[in-house]
């Protein structure tokens, strides 16, 4: 095992030529982890970049890299990479990279559930015209769980919205910007939140964090708006709440996915979906570009790079 990374693969030709000019000492295939790579050696690679998409359809094959030191995702969720990998090996995530996007798509789906917009465009192609008094973003009580970098960003574009938020961590704790209460309040905390809004990793201590009790606690008609992983929300709770009328939820994510064939939130009036999309925008190629630069700057510097979620080597 080496931490001198000098040979690192990349899943496709597009994104190799968008990070040139490559570093001097540096070399980089292209591996797309099936079949075999293309412009260097699998033994002698040291660092493997992700796939962006379907990435855990082939972390199997990362157990063929004998020097594998790295595994950088273009994600900003790691699930399922450390489980493929030793405990010797880094992990470096996309942190940051998907923040202004994801927290956009997060403020759009408040905006359009709270508002109708979801139903005003099907209204438009039935040709109904339906005015009614909807809820504001304006004076709700937002329950943000999550207060990593997509959380901060959420955070920050709410307060022109006006609203009365309420944060959420891992553990108690205070910050710049306030308190952050622990996820082990979260079925006091739901009993008085009108949105609440998911951008915490997967890990195994938050599967299914966002739970029955959880959900049962929350007043009739609130919103359950979901950016993270699906499985940090209970599927089958939220589907349950949400097909009664009594919950809304606006979800990018959910468990499984996609969204199975004739599940019963499709034609739920008070759900609304969307495929996954959060961070795949235009902002998306060149921030993963300007981070995979300055990764790479690192390796053929013998730095430390950046979004280290597991040390291996850097320890």
């Amino acid at each position: 095992m080496t931490t001198n990374i000098r040979t690192v693969t990349v899943p496709d030709y597009e994104l190799l030529d968008s990070i040139r000019p490559l570093p001097p000492g540096l070399d980089v295939g292209v591996w797309d982890l099936r079949g075999e790579p293309d412009g260097v050696d699998l033994d002698r690679v040291h660092a493997v970049v992700l796939p962006y998409i379907n990435a855990g359809s082939v972390l199997g094959n990362l157990a063929r890299v004998p020097e594998l030191a790295l595994v950088q995702t273009q994600t900003t969720g790691y699930d399922g990479v450390r489980e493929a990998v030793s405990s010797d090996v880094a992990i470096a995530t996309a942190s940051g990279v998907h923040a202004a996007a994801t927290a956009e798509l997060a403020l759009g789906l408040m905006l359009a559930s709270l508002r109708g917009i979801d139903q005003a465009a099907r209204d438009q192609r039935a040709g109904l015209w339906r005015s009614e008094r909807r809820m504001s973003l304006a004076d709700r009580r937002v329950l943000l769980v999550g207060v990593g970098g997509i959380g901060m960003e959420i955070a920050r574009r709410l307060e022109p919205f006006e609203v009365d938020l309420t944060r959420v961590g891992h553990s108690a704790r205070d910050d710049a910007n306030g308190h952050i209460h622990g996820s082990d309040e979260l079925v006091a905390l739901a009993s008085s939140a009108e949105v609440l809004v998911v951008i915490t990793p997967l890990t195994e201590a938050t599967t299914g964090l966002i739970d029955a009790a959880v959900l049962a606690r929350m007043p009739d008609g609130a919103l359950v708006v979901n950016v993270a992983r699906g499985g940090v929300v209970d599927s089958a709770a939220l589907t349950a709440e949400v097909v009664s009328g009594r919950l809304k939820c606006a979800i990018d994510v959910f468990d499984p996915e996609p969204l199975p064939a004739n599940h019963p939130l499709w034609l739920a009036e008070n759900a609304l979906v969307t495929p996954h999309v959060g961070g795949n925008t235009s902002a998306f190629e060149p921030r993963i570009a300007a981070l995979l630069r300055s990764q790479f700057e690192a390796f053929a510097s013998g730095g430390t790079p950046r979004n280290l979620v597991q040390l291996g080597g850097f320890a």
